[in-house]
């Protein structure tokens, strides 16, 4: 059973790099080299069994330009994706913050065009509960500047899941935060005159 789920979700894997080829560069090498170990580290948990009851794998975007990557989940107690800044180092955190106090206008017309609210909701990710340092507490984007990570998130139906185009409707996902990683990597890699820094 392990074998034939593995082979179907490397198919699958495959067939949606081939997808995210079509709209975006992907130096992930294969289907097959995205996919995530099943094992779970059991060592904190009280929960002893050792493996996971998804399968998930990530995709990194290629090309110091192109920031942002990508996740997918599948599984029986839910399939989904995300895809974004899980985890910034202080430096990049720090110069996202200082863009988004600067001018949070071009985010927040990303985050609030009603097609991608509709689709991905709001801005997922751990947040501070006061205002990072250097940063005002009443300062008119706090709402922003507390978070730690920057994440979207789109859930699938089991319908979608099972359907045999659901490599396509992955990438379709994936290319609908487009928009969000473009502005993204502009941030990164850029001053905060908008002056290159590659």
């Amino acid at each position: 059973m392990y074998e034939q789920s593995h082979a179907e979700l490397v198919d699958f894997a495959d067939r949606l790099l081939l997808e995210m080829s079509n709209h975006d560069y992907i130096e992930t090498e294969s289907g097959k080299k995205s996919l995530f170990r099943i094992y779970r580290d059991v060592r904190f948990s009280k929960d002893k069994i050792p493996y996971k009851n998804n399968w998930g794998g990530g995709m990194k975007r290629a090309g110091e330009e192109n920031r942002g990557g990508y996740y997918y989940q599948v599984g029986t107690k839910g399939s989904f994706v995300m895809g974004g800044f899980f985890g910034p180092n202080s430096e990049d955190l720090l110069h996202i913050r200082k863009h988004i106090g600067q001018d949070a206008a071009p985010l927040r017309q990303i985050l609030d065009q009603r097609d991608f609210k509709d689709f991905f909701g709001s801005l997922q990710g751990s947040q501070l509960k006061t205002a990072p340092r250097g940063f005002e507490k009443d300062h008119p984007d706090i709402d922003l500047l507390r978070y730690k990570q920057f994440m979207l998130r789109h859930e699938f139906t089991v319908k979608e899941v099972l359907s045999p185009d659901f490599p396509q409707i992955v990438s379709h996902a994936f290319k609908n935060m487009r928009p969000f990683f473009d502005y993204m990597s502009e941030v990164l890699t850029s001053d905060l005159n908008g002056r290159s820094l590659l």
